[in-house]
């Protein structure tokens, strides 16, 4: 639906030259978008419980921010009014269409899609983002600014959910129309403004930190009653004062604690639900009379299979077997289920023949049909 031209560049020079390097304007990188949504579409998701939404008004150099979901929309002023909805493509089919043509980059990078609809002068204002963005440009037009990474910038709050920074030097100025894409490396200052009133498409990128990383780990050895090794120190000896925390101690306690990291196993498993787990609600649709494993093949026959939008999933190898994630639970297969595993992550829809085969496996029959069960994938008649 939507053929990505990144300027002259194949998708490995782009990652070489560019990619957590430096910004790149990518003028005409739609050709003759059309946009996936419409505004009141948009607003209409604002409304519901379920959908992250914010509404920020700069009037006056003041700055005011709103949580949705929202009743009604009188805060949306002509001038100077930005609506932001998160996680569109777990709710809007056509809009998650977006996110293909950059799965260049592994799919457990990617996070999720935000729209934002804004009136002449509106925005969000100079700030820093610590992730990689992708941002898209839809009806009316934008004013960017974008500089290159300055530890000097002071950053500060504008109000308890609006994180903004100072003014700063840019390497991109420019106004952006129907299909011109920006992308910003993280911690890269940016600021955009409608010019006219404007939709804009931003593809944000996973990326953790230590803290997040640790903090998860330790959680799933909670969980799963792991991490059960206990300190020891049968080689202790007599020293000359009981205050010190010895060298000696403090190694030994590191090394208990790299320990528990390096079952590649372990890792592996404790990955793929943190990393495939969704930080947004989908729009799921459960089967309402569920189907068994030995129903599978008749229930695909004639059928294509869609991925549900926002659906997190990516495989790893082990040894001789794969570990399939799919938002939060993983799944052992055997190694030769690596081309069926690859459909379900690297296709968001796909006929159901090409995987028939595979559902001889009962390990591969079994996860498919829970999933399917569960609303994560879901079958529609070819046309």
């Amino acid at each position: 639906m939507f053929d990505l031209k990144i300027n002259a560049l194949s998708h490995a020079e782009f990652l070489k030259e560019y990619w957590q390097k430096k910004p790149l304007l990518i003028k005409g990188g739609f050709a003759n978008f059309e946009d996936p949504i419409e505004a009141e579409e948009l607003a209409g998701l604002a409304m519901e419980e379920d959908i992250e939404s914010r509404l920020i008004k700069n009037h006056d150099d003041k700055w005011k921010s709103y949580h949705g979901p929202f009743e009604d929309f009188s805060l949306l002023t002509e001038t100077n009014s930005t609506l932001l909805v998160q996680a569109v493509d777990h709710w809007h089919p056509f809009a998650a269409e977006l996110l293909e043509p950059f799965r260049f980059i592994p799919n457990w990078r990617i996070d999720d899609l935000m729209i934002s609809y804004s009136t002449p002068g509106g925005g969000v204002g100079p700030h820093l983002d610590q992730y990689d963005v992708f941002i898209i440009q839809g009806e009316g037009k934008r004013h960017w600014r974008v500089g290159m990474p300055d530890s000097s910038l002071r950053e500060f709050a504008q109000n308890k959910s609006l994180l903004q920074v100072e003014q700063f030097n840019a390497i991109i100025d420019e106004v952006l129309e129907a299909g011109d894409i920006l992308y910003i490396p993280p911690g890269c200052p940016h600021e955009g403004y409608a010019v006219e009133n404007a939709l804009n498409y931003s593809i944000g990128f996973r990326a953790p930190d230590t803290k997040d990383f640790l903090s998860n780990f330790a959680d799933y050895l909670i969980d799963n009653e792991l991490g059960k090794k206990r300190y020891s120190d049968e080689t202790l000896t007599l020293r000359d004062s009981c205050g010190e925390l010895s060298n000696d101690e403090v190694e030994k306690i590191q090394t208990l604690m790299l320990d528990a990291i390096q079952d590649k196993e372990i890792i592996k498993r404790w990955l793929g639900n943190y990393l495939s787990q969704p930080k947004h609600d989908m729009d799921l649709l459960p089967l309402d009379d569920p189907i068994s494993s030995d129903e599978l093949i008749t229930y695909l026959s004639s059928q294509v299979i869609n991925r549900a939008g926002g659906v997190r999933t990516f495989y790893q190898l082990i040894e001789d077997s794969l570990l399939l994630s799919v938002n939060n639970e993983t799944f052992t297969l055997p190694v030769s289920m690596l081309d069926a595993t690859k459909l379900l992550t690297n296709l968001t829809h796909f006929e159901a023949e090409l995987i028939i085969p595979s559902v001889t496996c009962l390990e591969f029959a079994e996860m498919l049909t829970k999933l399917i069960n569960e609303g994560y994938y879901f079958i529609q008649q070819e046309e």
